[in-house]
């Protein structure tokens, strides 16, 4: 068998067992690549977790465990590194394959020792002497009477599953997926395994490309297969999405394909072919030499329908310059403040207009406005803005909402009013399904979503569904942040268009209070930051020094920090890469030592290559609605129990987010890490006292104006940049030059009539004109 031939090749020299992280190096033309992997055993003497390979060899299959064989060497600045002189995958056998099974999570309290064990006694057709007589069970030593009655319950409730679990471990597939194979294909997984593993691509969300690659060449299939083209066709326009198209160009998808695929015999007519025959199954959309995945394709489609539908229904009232004028100078004398000539266009806009755009950069008075349209509506109306005079909350006119926890947060707390995250509005089940649609919309007179620039073309789609033909929306943004980090550019393809009425603030209110914060944020939006804005201020700091003294720095910051009373929790590292010395990951590993260290007493448990300890600061990753919790949030470990300290019999850790406890158990403990340190993308919509921001010259590659930007203007009361100022400085004259595939614009000025547009481009006028 594959697996004693590597067994025995191991025992021979040295070798590393691992698994492909990522490509850090590749040439097509001479096949020398360089290689993150993740060591799974080793007789060589390292002692850490993962090391870069080097070598000639092709692209590495994601997820996939090889057996490397080479050499160990130190390089003078990268460190250690492993020089490969062979490779082969690992294939484990069936007996590998159903200690996998019976070790899974399906089983539990089933280890892989008891699992070995099992197998070792009973053989390889230990599941089904198990089904004849669960008795042989008693001759597997510390395998107590409880497990063994749940392992004989469990495999009599997947007879037939798990043979189809054992064959799919045999490529590496996991558990979650096996399942999803056997619910779609039940006594036919098996077959179509061996025969055509592409289908699985078309079939099984989330079934990868390079896996079924890799079992189809195991299995001798061609490499023209028109399976393997779709399939490669389907695999580059999900990864399109990574870089936030919603579409390739039709060439460009070819060309891409044709590099994937990398076989001789394949031409670019074969592809465009096969590609035709998936546009006619609707697998896939070719329209006007796009080629989109489905999801987008119609979320484009009805997001462009929705904005069309809520602007052809006119405002059914209007109020003359008079009265507004008069009702906004009641809200500036209760409140104390006075609105400028472009506030005042915006509140104006808004209460006049089905859609309204209001974008401008921090300090620009977007909050002022929003509070301002509410005061100014509910007058008009005459109706309550305050939530407790309505006996029905479905009759509050209001409804405030954002992408994100945090961003929701902030808008509760700068209105005074009820603000959820989007997802919540909708009622998201967290798998498939928003509650609201055209068939149950939203209800109330007015929506005002905050940070749009957020909002990708998929939840644009599912928002806008939900909107009745009669609600007025009010959309605001900073054009200049980061794009959503999903597919689209909604909110620039909607200024672009020009079809939404839109004001963009100029007016710096919170820079006359004297914030070298919004000074620099200015500077960097309107291109004219030096070396002069980098001087030190009350509320801002820049520290040089070098790459390899930033984990130092970070430390004694935070040791100042303390010293003066200031809670960690007030300050927020941000960094834009997750790898490298001083990424994400390293930053959290050392924080974590420093503000959170080992103690006796304190509990603590690991996870893969992290530890999670009792006061540990976490973000969560993905949208948790059955727990209120939303991507992004930020919570506390509060508590960790033993396997043997709760009823469900698993290791679970609590996590505080603002007061509300959730119970975390092992399977969820990848929906979080650590946030001493996170990245730019995840604080998008969050505001923090202070923040501190590493400038490191490594990142080089990732430093551009609008991730700067939107870094620095995360933070509230302090800001602190350490590293590089020519670093910092090159970063923010560098455009983010990935131009994203959007055809939103061009859809937007096809379909949405002419008169839309002339309103827009008439004059705008406000009293200011006549002062």
């Amino acid at each position: 068998m594959q697996s004693d031939r590597l067994a025995h090749q191991a025992d021979r020299q040295k070798y590393i067992k691992g698994e492909h992280v990522h490509t850090i190096f590749h040439n097509e033309q001479e096949q020398f690549s360089i290689a993150k992997i993740k060591i799974h055993e080793t007789n060589e003497h390292y002692k850490y977790k993962e090391i870069v390979a080097k070598g000639y060899f092709p692209h590495l299959q994601d997820g996939t465990v090889y057996y490397f064989y080479g050499d160990l060497k130190k390089h003078p600045k990268y460190g250690w590194q492993y020089h490969i002189h062979a490779y082969e995958t690992f294939v484990p056998d069936t007996k590998q394959g159903l200690i996998a099974y019976l070790s899974s999570d399906l089983f539990h309290g089933i280890g892989k020792k008891t699992a070995e064990k099992i197998v070792d006694i009973l053989g390889e057709n230990a599941i089904s002497q198990i089904l004849n007589d669960r008795g042989v069970l008693k001759h597997v030593p510390g395998l107590k009477e409880d497990k063994a009655e749940r392992l004989v319950k469990v495999l009599q409730e997947n007879q037939g599953f798990e043979q189809v679990v054992i064959h799919l471990a045999r490529y590496g597939i996991g558990m979650k997926t096996a399942q999803k194979i056997y619910q779609q294909y039940k006594d036919e997984a098996i077959e179509t395994l061996y025969e055509d593993p592409y289908q699985f691509v078309f079939d099984i969300d989330g079934f990868g490309f390079r896996t079924a690659d890799n079992i189809a060449r195991q299995n001798g299939l061609p490499g023209t297969h028109p399976n393997r083209i779709g399939a490669g066709c389907i695999y580059v326009l999900q990864n399109s999405i990574k870089q936030g198209h919603v579409y390739l160009p039709l060439n460009e998808c070819i060309q891409q394909v044709l590099n994937l695929l990398a076989d001789r015999e394949l031409t670019a007519e074969a592809v465009t072919e096969r590609i035709k025959q998936l546009n006619n199954d609707k697998t896939i959309i070719l329209q006007q030499g796009r080629v989109y995945l489905p999801s987008l394709y119609y979320a484009e489609d009805g997001f462009t329908s929705h904005i069309q539908r809520i602007l052809a229904t006119p405002i059914a009232f209007e109020t003359d310059l008079a009265e507004l004028m008069k009702i906004i100078g009641d809200i500036e004398e209760a409140e104390v403040l006075s609105y400028g000539k472009d506030q005042f266009q915006a509140i104006n806009q808004s209460l006049h207009s089905k859609i309204t755009i209001v974008t401008g950069g921090p300090g620009t008075g977007k909050t002022t406005i929003i509070k301002g349209i509410l005061k100014a509506y509910a007058a008009i109306h005459d109706v309550s803005i305050d939530p407790e005079d309505y006996d029905d909350q479905e009759d509050y006119p209001f409804i405030l909402t954002a992408p994100t926890g945090r961003a929701a947060k902030r808008l509760n707390e700068s209105t005074g009013l009820p603000a959820s995250t989007i997802h919540k509005l909708l009622g998201w089940n967290g798998v498939d399904r928003f509650e609201k649609s055209e068939h149950e919309p939203l209800t109330g007179k007015f929506l005002i979503v905050d940070e749009f620039s957020m909002v990708d073309i998929w939840l644009a789609n599912h928002l806008f569904k939900a909107i009745p033909n009669d609600m007025q929306i009010l959309l605001v943004g900073d054009e200049d942040q980061l794009p959503s980090v999903g597919p689209g550019q909604v909110l620039s393809d909607l200024l672009a268009s020009g079809i939404i009425p839109y004001v963009r603030l100029h007016d710096v209110y919170r820079q006359k209070e004297g914030s070298k914060i919004i000074k620099l944020a200015h500077d960097i939006k309107y291109d004219r930051c030096t070396h002069a804005s980098l001087q030190n201020d009350r509320d801002f700091s820049f520290i040089k020094c070098k790459d390899y003294q930033i984990m130092d720095c970070l430390i004694n910051i935070f040791q100042k920090a303390l010293d003066k009373g200031i809670e960690p929790n007030d300050i927020q590292v941000l960094a834009p890469m997750y790898r490298s010395r001083n990424g994400i990951n390293a930053i959290n590993m050392h924080l974590q030592q420093f503000i959170n260290p080992k103690t006796a007493t304190k509990r603590e448990i690991k996870v893969y290559d992290k530890v999670y300890r009792v006061g540990d600061r976490v973000i969560q990753l993905v949208n948790r609605p059955e727990d209120g919790i939303s991507n992004g949030d930020i919570g506390q470990v509060v508590a960790i129990f033993m396997e043997e300290e709760n009823k469900e019999n698993t290791e679970q850790l609590v996590l505080s987010f603002d007061g509300k406890e959730v119970v975390y158990e092992r399977q969820d403990f990848d929906q979080i890490m650590h946030a001493y340190c996170i990245s730019i993308h995840k604080a998008q919509g969050s505001e923090f006292p202070i923040v501190i921001l590493p400038i490191i010259t490594a990142h080089h590659r990732m430093l551009q104006k609008n991730l700067l930007y939107t870094a620095i203007t995360r933070s509230q009361k302090a800001l602190i940049l350490c590293g590089d100022q020519t670093a910092f400085l090159e970063g923010v004259y560098t455009q983010n030059t990935n131009k994203r595939y959007s055809s939103l614009k061009e859809q937007l000025l096809e379909r949405v009539p002419n008169e839309t547009v002339r309103e827009k481009d008439e004059e705008q006028i406000s009293p200011y004109d006549f002062m």
